[in-house]
């Protein structure tokens, strides 16, 4: 990819402006945290039966082909309005609609509607939805229980974990919240009101955190992973439930679920440190080969060279020689807590209303929930975090810029949006800190953020780089005595020229990332090139002009390079999985 002023350059020669339509989508549902658009929307009702099997609600400008393949299910349609009939007590002549509602990344979501006006959730996950079974079984538990703690989670009526039966897929059936998401109702909401509602948030996950668990993992019905994993239950005080293997999906990405190994429960917070690392350990020693960094538009930063596998098992278990020092002294840190896994405004319904304000509803969507101990689950949920890690105090209001009369209509929707953004940060920090300290002391200890670093970067599946958990390790190194008091002596050793070297990458890659983003916003591209579809036109236009640019300006072979290794080309990601 051009460096940030040679791209600069090619920018300058395009009739495009960074004003010329909106940067930020008109939602508040996009899981990234750089301003792009959601790659999850909300669909159409359904033309023909084929829409209820294929993706309809956007498009990709690269690899779509292989984004509507994760995305297509076949199932039975009469027999999935069969069985979401029976599960309140009704026969299948008691239906008179079957609608798409939503479809995401990992499901699709349907509205079964009874002559009596009663509406039922069916969801259906994609056949690459991990770890199938355990996912399902688990999401549904969750659910459950929390409910029965008070959380207003969906009420479950039926599920299936596996395909084996009449509709041909796994499903989860569920009431219909009535309610609009919060991120339809957020723009217009006072600044009142929008305090109340992450006030009410923060109580919800203060409820939620308080609950007691013997052990990390995931949430089950007993019966339910006895089938599938017998013995590896841990019983909670209600016996219908108990924790089992973390459903996490960096422990199931791709061939990690062919993986016999440890993915809980764990007993500790160091076993829940450490179960990521141990995987992809095992992932690499098995399937580890040179590559490419997936992410395109770093690979300049690398010389376009493959990297090796092993240096990031180096790294690695370098994260395992110093995961005893990671865990915090304090007990209170380390007691396993659950959250909602998914925190968006897309996930959060609310019902708003003269006189009674704008009050939450629902809480939707529970895959993929971890039991953690507090020091790992803490933090700022990724849809309403855009400051940064560190916690600023006193916190000071967001306002909208001085001179916001003074700007074009183009600038104030995106002022008026940065705003928006920052205000559900500020209220949600805000009201942590009164209405729930815990989660605050853990969201304000100095080593938080590193050791959420160290744990994301431990865990995650490798796909071709190693920067940033190095990055990560030679902080680490660095504030050592942060973490042991001066107690233990450092096992992490790193040279001059090493650490010359790092930085000097970590700068390179900033850089290029900071670029890549530029472009994607400008494009309106979302995660993995996901757009709706009537900005597809205009996206495709627009990268095609950038790369044409790229194609005139370059000189050098690393120009030309950029060309090869252009981020919105098909590409072949099999060897990442």
């Amino acid at each position: 990819m051009p460096r940030l002023g040679s791209m600069n350059g090619i920018l300058s020669r395009l009739r495009f402006s960074v004003f010329s339509r909106p940067i930020f989508s008109s939602s508040l549902s996009s899981p990234s945290t750089s301003p792009s658009l959601p790659r999850r929307a909300v669909a159409t009702a359904a033309g023909s039966r084929d829409d209820l099997f294929n993706y309809t609600s956007g498009r990709w400008v690269y690899n779509e082909a292989l984004r509507l393949k994760e995305r297509k299910v076949v199932f039975d349609a009469d027999e999935l309005r069969r069985l979401a009939a029976e599960s309140v007590g009704q026969s299948l002549t008691d239906v008179c609609d079957l609608s798409k509602l939503a479809e995401g990344s990992l499901n699709r979501t349907f509205v079964i509607t009874l002559r009596d006006g009663r509406q039922i959730l069916a969801r259906i996950p994609y056949p690459a939805f991990v770890p199938s079974i355990y996912a399902v079984a688990s999401e549904v538990a969750t659910t459950e229980y929390l409910r029965s703690c008070g959380i207003p989670a969906p009420e479950i009526y039926g599920y299936s974990a596996d395909s084996d039966n009449p509709a041909g897929a796994p499903y989860i059936f569920t009431d219909f919240v009535k309610g609009s998401k919060l991120s339809e109702v957020l723009p217009s909401l006072s600044n009142q009101e929008n305090n109340s509602v992450f006030r009410q948030l923060v109580e919800l996950e203060s409820r939620m955190m308080s609950l007691s668990f013997p052990a990390g993992g995931s949430l089950y019905f007993a019966n339910d992973l006895e089938k599938v994993a017998p013995g590896q239950g841990v019983p909670l005080k209600d016996k219908r439930f108990c924790v089992g293997p973390d459903t996490s999906l960096s422990l199931w990405f791709g061939r990690r679920r062919l993986l016999d190994v440890d993915r809980g429960p764990y007993q500790d917070g160091r076993a829940a440190l450490e179960a990521g690392a141990n995987k992809e350990i095992a992932y690499l020693r098995k399937f580890g080969q040179p590559l490419l960094p997936m992410r395109r538009e770093r690979r300049r930063s690398y010389k376009y060279q493959p990297q090796s596998p092993w240096l990031h098992v180096e790294n690695l278990e370098q994260f395992l020689s110093i995961t005893p020092s990671l865990v915090p002294r304090d007990p209170a840190l380390s007691r396993f807590s659950i959250r909602h896994p998914d925190l968006r405004p897309d996930n959060i319904l609310v019902s708003r209303s003269p006189g009674s304000g704008c009050k939450i509803v629902g809480l939707s969507d529970w895959k993929h929930a971890s039991i953690l101990p507090m020091f790992l689950l803490a933090g700022v949920p990724r849809a309403l975090h855009v400051f940064g890690d560190i916690i600023p105090e006193p916190m000071a209001p967001p306002s909208l810029p001085d001179d916001f009369d003074k700007l074009s209509e183009p600038q104030q929707a995106r002022e008026k949006r940065l705003y928006i953004l920052a205000l559900v940060h500020y209220h949600y920090v805000t009201n942590t800190k009164e209405y729930n300290q815990p989660h605050f002391a853990a969201l304000t200890d100095p080593l938080h953020a590193l050791r959420r670093r160290l744990f994301q970067y431990g865990g995650a599946p490798w796909e071709g780089e190693s920067a940033d958990l190095k990055m990560a390790l030679i902080e680490a190194s660095k504030r050592w005595d942060e973490f042991t008091a001066g107690r233990v002596a450092c096992p992490l050793e790193f040279d001059a020229d090493d650490l010359h070297d790092m930085a000097a990458l970590g700068k390179d890659l900033d850089s290029e990332t900071r670029g890549f983003e530029m472009i994607q916003s400008m494009g309106g591209v979302g995660e993995e090139g996901w757009v709706p579809f009537e900005d597809y036109n205009f996206s495709a236009s627009f990268l095609k002009e950038i790369k044409q640019g790229a194609i005139e300006t370059a000189q050098s072979a690393e120009d030309r390079e950029d060309i090869v290794h252009w981020p919105w080309d098909d590409m072949d990601e099999v060897v990442y999985t």
